[in-house]
Formats: structure tokens, sequence, C-alpha cells
């Protein structure tokens, strides 16, 4: 059976995360991720605490931090706090942020693979309850340790491109491959498992996508499809029929905000990135790619807070399906 898995944007007031959060549990939802957006939501770390009060088997962990806004102390000290409040549901997931999040903080993005890199090593030491001191290109510490630490804290990677699948692959317990083209997907598997075996480790795949069964819901993810498709790789572009023109046009309309720009999205630039059909089909197809590709769980992304409870069903019921 594939784990059941969910990831919330907080854009509203945090109870609402949390009354999602209750909902998910109740429908056997395993883990739950919180997107961290810096400004454009509420805080991560606030928001998990209070889900971690609410639920009582829920685990919960960033879905996704980096290593920008917060010292990798901070971060490691957050989650273990997490943790110790939660009783030992926390997990840290890791990537190297987006424009959402690190522009608004005038924060550039530099060597993301090394600071990623350095975040998750130092990370792993201190749940370790190791004493750490680390002079790196992007962490600094000095004899650092944590009051509350729990050596078996996972750790999570989210990524697309090559290198960082496989540092996710060789330095993380499991990956986050989330939007892919599907195309892709087994060449991202492969290399997540190929990094992990040449290293003696072996990741764990979890998989994220929209489960498109009707109109509405391909209408709520075209706005998040939006700063994907002009930020895919050429070839990618070339095969969905995505033009220079067309990407031109998104990229443009971006600055009206993503639902101006998801009206240029069409359903069939958008279809090679989800799954999508009846419950039925969705099902199959979902539990097809876990088999192929050795996927461990799904995480359903819940992008429009009004069809939440909607998705969260819906995912439930395609999970179950076989």
């Amino acid at each position: 059976m594939i784990r059941h898995e969910f990831n919330v944007l907080p854009h509203g007031p945090i109870e609402r995360a949390v009354e999602l959060a209750r909902f998910a549990e109740t429908l056997g939802y395993q883990r739950c991720w919180v997107y961290d957006e810096g400004l454009a939501a509420s805080d991560v770390y606030v928001t998990m605490a209070a889900i971690a009060l609410a639920t009582t088997s829920l685990e919960v962990g960033p879905g996704i931090t980096n290593p920008y806004t917060r010292h990798a102390g901070a971060t490691a000290s957050a989650v273990a706090s997490l943790d110790e409040l939660s009783g030992g549901r926390a997990f840290l997931g890791i990537g190297a942020g987006g424009s959402l999040t690190l522009d608004p903080l005038s924060i550039d993005r530099i060597r993301p693979l090394a600071a990623v890199r350095e975040t998750i090593d130092a990370c792993r030491r201190l749940f370790g309850g190791e004493t750490v001191s680390v002079d790196g290109l992007h962490v600094q510490l000095s004899d650092a340790s944590l009051l509350h630490a729990r050596a078996g804290t996972e750790i999570w990677l989210a990524g697309r491109g090559q290198r960082m699948l496989e540092l996710g692959g060789t330095a993380c317990d499991g990956v986050l491959v989330d939007f892919v083209y599907k195309p892709h997907l087994a060449a991202a598997v492969e290399r997540i498992r190929s990094a992990g075996l040449d290293a003696g480790n072996e990741p764990r795949v979890a998989y994220s996508t929209m489960l498109v069964t009707d109109d509405d819901t391909m209408a709520a993810v075209k706005p998040h499809l939006t700063y994907r498709l002009v930020d895919t790789p050429a070839d990618v572009q070339q095969a969905i029929g995505l033009t220079d023109v067309d990407a031109a046009r998104i990229r443009d309309a971006l600055a009206d905000g993503l639902e101006a720009a998801a009206e240029h999205v069409r359903d069939e630039w958008a279809l090679p990135f989800v799954i999508a059909g009846t419950p039925a089909e969705c099902g199959q197809e979902l539990h097809r790619l876990a088999a192929e590709h050795g996927i461990e769980s799904f995480v359903v992304p819940l992008l429009d807070d009004e069809s939440a409870e909607t998705l969260l069903r819906s995912g439930a019921e395609i999970m179950g399906l076989s």
C-alpha cells in the first residue's frame, strides 16, 4: 500500500492548516509536509507546531525549507524542538529554495548544491548528538550542539537537477520528486538510486503531483504550472509543443500574477506533468508508476484552499485503489 501524504500551503489562517491536518489524519494520511514560502505564507515552524499539537500520529516537517532564510543550526534546532514537542514525529525536508521565498527577502541563491549539502551534513550531525564545528562555503558552526536531538530524525531532499537528485540519493533518507515531466520520472528515480547505491545508501522515493479528475482540478493546477513550464528544459518544452513564443507569453503574464499567466496554459501542456482521468484511471496510473519505480509514498499538494478537503478525500480514495 502506498503511503498517504500531503503538502499544505499555510497562506490563510494557521487554524485552517490545522483543520486540514486533523481531517487528513482521520482519512489515514501519515505525513504532513508544510510549504516554507517565507513571507508569502504563515511561518512554517509556528504552523507545524500547531499541527503537531492538534494531531496524534501525523508526521510533520517542512516541505520544503531551504539553506538560506535560516542558519543551518537554527533549522536543526527548530526541527529537533518540533520533534520533542510531537513525541518523535518530526522530519526535515530541504531543498534549494525558490524565487517566491527568496526574492522578497533579497536573498541570492548562491552555490545551491554546496549550501544544501552542507546544511544536510550539519543537521545530520547535530541530530546525532554531536558537537559540531564547520567552516564551509555556506555553513559555519563552532562547537555547536542541540538541547534535544534524535539520531533517527529523517532528512528528505526535494529537487529536480541531476546533481541535486544525486545528493539526495547519497546523503538523505529519501527524495521527493514533484511535478516532474512523467517521461523523465524513471531517469530521475534511477539517478537517485544509483547515487545511493554508490554511497552505500538506500534512499526512499516520494512522488507528488496533482490528481486531476475534473475541469475544476485542472484549472486549480494551471497557475502552479506556469513558472514550472517556463523554467522547464528546452527539450521538454519542445516535446510538449510549448514554443518560445508560448513560454514568453506565460512569462510576461506572470508579472500580473499566477492566475493571469494560467490563462495561457493549455491542457495538453499540463497533462504530461499530472495524473489525470477518472478516479479509477488515476489510481491505476499511480499504482503502476509506484510499482515500476519503487515509489514509497504519494504526496497530495494542497494548492487551492477552497478545494482542499475534496483533494484530500479524492487522494485517499485514489491511493486506496489498486
